[in-house]
């Protein structure tokens, strides 16, 4: 008797390598830590508030896209308003 387990099922198209799977996060793994429904994970892809990428009817989000997002809190590097102006006020 061996101590090994060997994966024996078949792989179909839609399924990644087990190495590959670590680098992306499934929808529910992001529900799941932000403590919100897939609905509302679906909802922030859609409006660009969290990183991922759209193909076809999937999404695909990096593990380091989400927790480089999760740490800066969804905030992006570039300001959001634009340049700062310095204004004088004349009396």
């Amino acid at each position: 008797m061996s101590d090994t387990i060997t994966d024996s099922s078949p792989r179909g198209l839609g399924e990644m390598p087990p190495v590959a799977r670590g680098n992306r996060m499934s929808v529910e793994e992001i529900a799941q830590r932000l403590n919100v429904g897939r609905l509302a994970v679906y909802a922030m892809l859609e409006q660009g508030i969290m990183p991922g990428i759209r193909l076809g009817r999937r999404w695909i989000v990096t593990r380091h896209a989400y927790e480089q997002w999760e740490r800066t809190c969804g905030m992006r590097g570039e300001p959001l308003l634009g340049p700062q102006t310095e204004v004088t006020v004349l009396n």
